[in-house]
């Protein structure tokens, strides 16, 4: 197994050396460490780590700022490990939106003396991380970029006149519910995704995105603020309407379901026949109970693991579209290339593209 490089920052000595304790005695790990954002930025220049464990308030330079700087000089695979307090669950949210890979909680606060329960867990997601490829640049900008140097080369054969983009025909009207599963690396595409969705998408948008309870009520106000969508928590029984945007409440599953007036989602408990929560596979698959497959549109973006491939897939077969976010701008192709490989993609999309392809397809 090749040796991962990590710097671990943090500007506690005690939190410092329980961490690469941690990682040391994986034995897969060689771990450098620094105090502050300042050092890490220093230091990083100078060791090129595979991966940076990042905590969101320290001296000099927090956190965030650190993140940013990080992306911009020499963009390396974050996992931030932080207590969750109010303010930090704030800034752990806006760092995964920002491009963290994933985050690890600090289970005692930010100075955690039962730091060790969490070992397991930090020693995976750097794992993850350090496989993990970074968007070097939002998906919105590389989308730009890519319609400049369109324009700027057309190709061999180019007459100068633009053709229109292909298209499937349009089965606009036929969609009534449209799904989208995310996990590692998913807050970030959400975050450009989500807000370039058009206020008159012709039906409505229900996430599962693997996070926990303490971060979707914050993740569902960011979005709701930037979205020309309404965005919710799904935290009771919500009756579905088009215009909006339901997001699964983390740490349990999202199911859909039917009343006289029309689909209701609701929050149940997590189910233990499915590892991650909330599951991609138990929402669709409830969707699709009511809902004819025909009639549904699914998103399957970044993260480990297979969850939402095997649901998806089905729809596809009984006549549904999808969509699998493609390599070249997922953080992890787990889930998205896991419904590839098993032939249930309509289309393989950058992320940057995803949106305007619901916006086609939903209208």
């Amino acid at each position: 197994m090749p040796v991962i490089s990590v710097l671990v920052v943090d500007d506690s000595a005690l939190m410092r050396r329980a961490l690469k304790g941690m990682l040391t005695d994986a034995g897969d790990f060689e771990v450098h460490t620094a105090r502050n954002g300042v050092d890490a930025l220093e230091q990083l220049e100078r060791i090129h780590p595979d991966v940076v464990t990042l905590d969101v308030n320290m001296p000099e330079m927090d956190g965030l700022t650190c993140l940013a700087q990080i992306m911009e000089r020499s963009p390396t695979p974050v996992v931030m490990v932080s207590s969750l307090t109010d303010h930090n669950t704030l800034a752990t949210l806006e760092a995964l939106e920002l491009g963290a890979v994933d985050y690890v909680p600090k289970p005692g606060g930010t100075v955690s003396l039962n730091i060790d329960e969490v070992a397991a867990e930090l020693v995976r997601k750097v794992r993850i991380a350090a496989r993990a490829k970074l968007n070097r640049v939002s998906g919105l900008t590389a989308r730009i970029r890519a319609q400049s140097q369109r324009a700027a080369d057309p190709g061999p054969g180019a007459t100068g006149v633009k053709a229109p983009p292909r298209r499937e025909p349009s089965r606009a009207g036929l969609v009534d519910l449209v799904l989208i599963g995310s996990s590692t690396g998913g807050p970030a595409v959400l975050s450009d995704l989500l807000p370039r969705l058009p206020a008159t998408l012709g039906a409505p948008v229900l996430l599962a995105q693997h996070i926990p309870a303490t971060f979707t009520a914050a993740l569902a106000r960011r979005l709701d603020d930037v979205c020309a969508l309404r965005v919710h928590e799904v935290d009771r029984i919500m009756t579905v309407r088009r215009g909006n945007i339901y997001i699964g409440r983390g740490g349990a599953d999202v199911l859909v379901a039917k009343r006289t007036d029309g689909l209701i989602v609701k929050s149940v408990p997590a189910g233990p026949e499915h590892r991650w929560h909330p599951s991609v596979d138990r929402m669709v698959a409830s969707a699709s109970r009511y809902v004819d497959p025909s009639r549904l549109v699914c998103v399957l973006l970044t993260g480990m693991g297979d969850d939402g491939a095997t649901e998806m897939a089905a729809v596809a077969a009984a006549g549904g579209r999808t969509i699998a976010e493609a390599e070249e701008t997922a953080v992890v192709w787990g889930m998205p290339g896991e419904l590839t490989r098993r032939g249930g993609a309509t289309a393989v999309l950058p992320a940057y593209e995803i949106a305007d392809r619901l916006a086609d397809w939903v209208r």
